[in-house]
């Protein structure tokens, strides 16, 4: 059969526009965004190269830090709608938009070693990804934190020195302390410094001595106190816009849930020795440890906020049962 000089025309044009589409799809940009600052730029560096590396240079990712395109909040929307295709931020920061987040972040108690804690999220993960799905983003992987300790501008040796500070915290944490009439506000990382050199605040809950170093924290407070409810501290949240990963293919999406997956695993490296290293000196901060008493109060006050958590939902309530089980495995 004999094709017509016009339709020959077309079939070509659809062929070179199929063609066209598919290698347009083997190259992919990502905008990569962090709450971290450039602490971590070295992390991000490796992320980036492997990414280039391992995809024959089809992989191409550009990197954001904290504040320089959306605030922290606010990365579960942008990743919804596309502002950033991949966001790396704890759950805490938006718990009014995912409803699993304060939990999945870390509620006081719940975990006391990386170890306990990734074996919390082999079970919790599948229920905390349903959540995320319904926002239109994928959770694509998870990073265990470090240290998370409480740094202040005068010395804390009770729960009572504390009524008389503001200090900075998030989710439940920020929750537990206001049980106590602890006065508490959020501000992002890049505001910590100026919020207590000027006297907005008085003191943070934001991570250890490395990371109130690399802030220059230690120039405007001194005293690092610990208050031994949660180690690690805080759990990260990695996160992807559906409608991108859905074009990926399987292997695209193993390289980048693998690089990703090794930036979490470098900065947590990175938290853990440089925290270690900061005690052993002690030379930057004035460590001391919140007394028993304290400990237990807040202990006791923090089992009335997984009720509470396990009350918004069904999913909820799920995860708090998968910790009430490792609590109980664990002896506590």
């Amino acid at each position: 059969m004999k094709l017509s000089r016009f339709f020959k025309t077309v079939l070509a044009a659809t062929a070179f526009s199929l063609v066209a589409t598919a290698a347009h799809a083997d190259n992919l940009r990502l905008r990569f965004h962090t709450f971290f600052g450039s602490e971590m730029d070295t992390a991000a560096k490796r992320m980036q190269d492997t990414l280039r590396e391992k995809s024959d240079n089809k992989i191409r990712m550009q990197y954001f830090r904290g504040g320089e395109l959306v605030s922290s909040d606010q990365f579960v929307e942008a990743v919804g709608r596309g502002t950033i295709d991949i966001a790396y931020g704890v759950g805490s920061y938006w718990p009014g938009q995912v409803d699993v987040g304060n939990i999945e972040a870390g509620l006081p108690g719940a975990w006391t070693s990386v170890e306990e804690a990734r074996e919390v999220f082999k079970k919790s993960d599948p229920i905390i990804a349903e959540a995320y799905e319904e926002k239109g983003v994928v959770l694509i992987g998870r990073g265990y934190g470090s240290d998370y300790e409480l740094l202040t501008k005068e010395p804390v040796k009770s729960l009572e020195d504390l009524k008389k500070m503001k200090i900075r915290s998030t989710g439940q944490m920020a929750r537990l302390l206001k049980e106590f009439d602890v006065p508490t506000v959020f501000l992002p990382a890049e505001e910590l410094y100026v919020g207590l050199s000027t006297g907005v605040i008085d003191g943070v809950l934001y991570g250890g001595p490395l990371e109130y170093e690399q802030l220059k924290l230690n120039e405007v407070a001194k005293n690092y106190t610990s208050l031994n409810l949660l180690n690690p501290g805080w759990i990260e949240t990695i996160i992807i816009n559906k409608k991108v990963w859905d074009k990926m293919n399987d292997e695209q999406k193993t390289l980048v849930k693998e690089a990703v997956n090794q930036y979490a695993e470098d900065i947590h490296a990175w938290l853990d020795s440089g925290n270690k290293k900061l005690m052993e000196e002690a030379k930057l901060f004035n460590f001391a440890t919140i007394n028993d008493e304290d400990t237990r109060k807040l202990a006791t006050a923090a089992e009335k906020i997984w009720q509470e958590e396990a009350a918004k939902s069904e999913r909820n309530a799920k995860l708090i049962d998968i910790l009430m089980e490792n609590k109980k495995a664990q002896g506590r």
